[in-house]
């Protein structure tokens, strides 16, 4: 007997239910406020968000992730309410890939109010911002909170390992699609001559010089094309994100940060979040900010730095900064 089964398609949810569907956001309605208020959209000055900001002081002091931006003359902050003005880089924390800034000409913002997270259990409901502020996302915790080593900076390139001896620089024989490398104009056959005002030789040599540096720093590669010098400069990502981008991955995982590792403490969620939205709060569904999101790791995992690793700090730089310490007469 021959069982026939009836072609139907098969049903799929409509795009606003595949990630937090509207029955799902009403229970965070509430928090909206707390969230979407203390949040803003940092963008080129072209209009192109590139990360959310997280503010903290109501005189226009705001924390961002600093590897998405390491130029701000070459970026602006918008807020809610349509504001939008330059920033003012107040310290720069490599360490934890935070930038604070404060915006210029800015008054009246409403500050975050920070809880705790190291008492945060796994599985605990979390909420945070997308959109570049303007939409809340719920998820839940979903690591205990760690270390995460880095594995240094790349470029996202191979190099011909076996150069003749006496050949000037190192040739480029592949190219990561959408690394560093890519991105700057570095073409397969390329020879790289020197890297931040050092000669290379060797492809060791290229590789302990940038293994050396943080992602999202910019580095100045010279380099020969069909026997002409020209320059570009090149800023890094993790070495993670460069291999997951070789494999195809980051296509897949809709985009990650460019900086995924080296973080002396993080909270993991799973809260839907894309690149752009590194940066913003992340809180409680009791409406405690417990975090700043720093980097979008694959399809089901982002970062979270905690409060407890930043925030003693960050109210040294915007306490040193609103009152600057008076010049020591000389002896």
């Amino acid at each position: 007997m021959t069982i026939a089964h009836a072609e139907s398609p098969r049903p799929t949810l409509p795009p606003e239910q595949r990630t937090n569907g509207k029955q799902t956001l009403s229970a965070v309605e509430k928090l909206k406020p707390l969230t979407t208020a203390c949040a803003a959209r940092i963008e080129s000055t072209l209009g192109r968000a590139i990360c959310a900001a997280t503010i903290v002081g109501e005189d226009g002091y705001v924390l961002f992730k600093a590897s998405e931006v390491p130029d701000l003359g070459k970026a602006r902050i918008k807020f809610g309410d349509g504001r939008t003005t330059e920033l003012r880089e107040v310290h720069r924390e490599t360490s934890l890939d935070l930038v604070m800034a404060q915006a210029v000409g800015i008054t009246g913002l409403r500050a975050v109010s920070f809880g705790a997270a190291r008492p945060l259990a796994m599985g605990h409901w979390l909420c945070s911002v997308a959109d570049a502020g303007k939409e809340p996302r719920i998820g839940i915790v979903s690591a205990k909170i760690r270390r995460i080593p880095g594995t240094g900076a790349a470029l996202g390139i191979r190099m011909d390992e076996k150069s003749p001896e006496g050949a000037k620089g190192v040739r480029i024989i592949g190219i990561a699609s959408e690394s560093p490398a890519e991105i700057a104009g570095l073409q397969e056959n390329d020879v790289l001559l020197a890297i931040a005002s050092k000669n290379v030789a060797q492809y060791r040599e290229v590789h302990d010089i940038v293994n050396k540096r943080q992602p999202g720093e910019i580095v100045e590669i010279r380099y020969l094309r069909k026997n002409k010098e020209e320059t570009c400069r090149v800023r890094l990502a993790s070495r993670t994100k460069v291999l997951q981008n070789w494999e195809g991955e980051d296509f897949a995982n809709g985009g990650i940060s460019l900086r995924t590792d080296n973080f002396p403490e993080v909270l993991q969620h799973d809260i839907p979040l894309l690149p752009t939205d590194m940066g913003g709060p992340v809180a409680t569904l009791e409406g405690k900010v417990v975090g700043i999101n720093i980097a979008r790791v694959d399809r089901v995992t982002t970062f979270a730095l905690p409060v407890e690793a930043f925030w003693t700090e960050a109210q040294q730089w915007m306490q040193a900064d609103r009152h600057p310490p008076k010049a020591v007469r000389a002896e």
